[in-house]
């Protein structure tokens, strides 16, 4: 069991944005980003944009910046595009417009990989940070990877996290 410094507020439901990096996904195949919006509804969070976005760099980004722009919506997950194949251009995209980062993110996803997936856990460019006032995080594709973000860091720190950002 993990300690918290102290309580987060409950009842606060945060609304997220999911989008999937992926040059061949479908909404039907794509099993992380539906783990990923079942796991935020299963904690009584919302859903408030899907999508589906070939990886390259400026789709990325232009992605981010309209998400940005809604005010609905409080954060942003990724997943897709954090490895180092040429394809890989997830994490460049999104580092370029992070006004924050939380590098705890990215160590801890690692060193909790690690636990599970050995060395290979040194391939990830799973990141975190804040961009107009919204959280943003980008995990890698697994829905292994996807599950273990989203149960042992994601989700115990949204509403702190955001909370935090929006004093």
């Amino acid at each position: 069991m993990t300690q918290q410094p102290h309580p987060d507020l409950s009842g606060i439901t945060v609304t997220c944005g999911v989008v999937t990096v992926s040059d061949t996904r479908t909404p039907e195949t794509d099993k992380s980003g539906q783990l990923i919006q079942q796991l935020l509804i299963a904690a009584n969070h919302a859903v408030g944009a899907y999508a589906i976005i070939k990886d390259e760099p400026a789709q990325i980004q232009q992605h981010i910046e309209n998400l940005g722009k809604s005010a609905s919506l409080d954060a942003l997950i990724f997943n897709g595009g954090t490895g180092i194949a040429p394809r890989d251009t997830t994490y460049d995209a999104i580092e370029q417009l992070l006004e924050k980062t939380l590098p705890g993110f990215g160590e801890l996803f690692r060193f909790l990989s690690y636990q599970q997936i050995g060395s290979r856990a040194i391939a990830s460019r799973a990141i975190a940070g804040v961009y107009q006032n919204k959280l943003i995080f980008s995990l890698p594709g697994s829905s292994n990877a996807v599950q273990l973000a989203m149960e042992k860091l994601i989700l115990p720190e949204l509403t702190h996290l955001l909370s935090q950002i929006q004093k």
